[in-house]
């Protein structure tokens, strides 16, 4: 009887970059040439150039889960080391990209902008790199177009703000929404399964089913 064929597993490395130590992510598929996306490229991202360049490996596309600027910053710098690849944003915060107020660089010394997306993140859609498929779920509440990718084969999310050990994303910027928030949250719950690891913005990877038992946050009504 022939082999069901198995989903490769990617390798997922986080880089800490910048003042606020916000997660990027390499996301790579075994493979000839070996395929990646770069999710959120931050401040400098030097660290992730030094990983493509060195390992050969072939950037499909950079991600970002929303557009606030430590979440942004490294996308221009990324691209004039590799060349331009195709910038994915939900598009309610395809703006963010060049307004300091939305994306709250105007805070900063100096604002950070990056080129305007590609394409839309749309809710619902499934992002495929080589084997793996990730379901993609509109998550606002911490910004309007935050998005949370999943790939439940592999048991695995990369969540963005939405969620950190023990915490999750602000909702006290201009354009957050506590209620949104709560709702987002509920849908991660309810959408989820307590095995999935959840890769966060910031901060370690933890689980769903650690966050549910807990993080104070994700209890009903903790944001009201």
């Amino acid at each position: 009887m022939p082999s069901t064929p198995t989903t490769a597993s990617p390798r997922i490395r986080a880089f800490p970059l910048g003042e606020t130590e916000t997660n990027a992510y390499l996301v790579e598929v075994p493979g000839t040439p070996r395929r990646c996306w770069v999710v959120d490229p931050g401040v400098d991202p030097t660290p992730i150039i030094e990983a493509v360049r060195t390992e050969g490996l072939e950037v499909e596309a950079i991600i970002l889960t929303h557009a606030h600027y430590d979440h942004i910053a490294g996308v221009d710098a990324l691209e004039a080391a590799i060349g331009r690849r195709r910038l994915l944003l939900h598009r309610a915060e395809h703006a963010f990209c060049s307004d300091p107020r939305l994306n709250l660089s105007v805070y900063r010394e100096e604002p950070i902008l990056c080129r305007a997306p590609d394409e839309a993140i749309e809710e619902g859609a499934t992002l495929r790199l080589g084997d793996t498929a990730w379901r993609t779920l509109h998550v606002p509440g911490h910004s309007p177009g935050s998005v949370m990718l999943v790939e439940d084969r592999l048991k695995v999310a990369l969540v963005g703000d939405l969620v950190f050990a023990g915490s999750i994303g602000r909702v006290d910027f201009p354009t957050s929404d506590p209620r949104a928030m709560e709702a987002s949250l509920g849908r991660l719950l309810a959408e989820v399964a307590d095995d999935v690891r959840l890769l966060p913005g910031h901060g370690p990877t933890t689980t769903l089913g650690e966050e549910r038992r807990r993080n104070p946050f994700l209890r009903p009504g903790a944001l009201r």
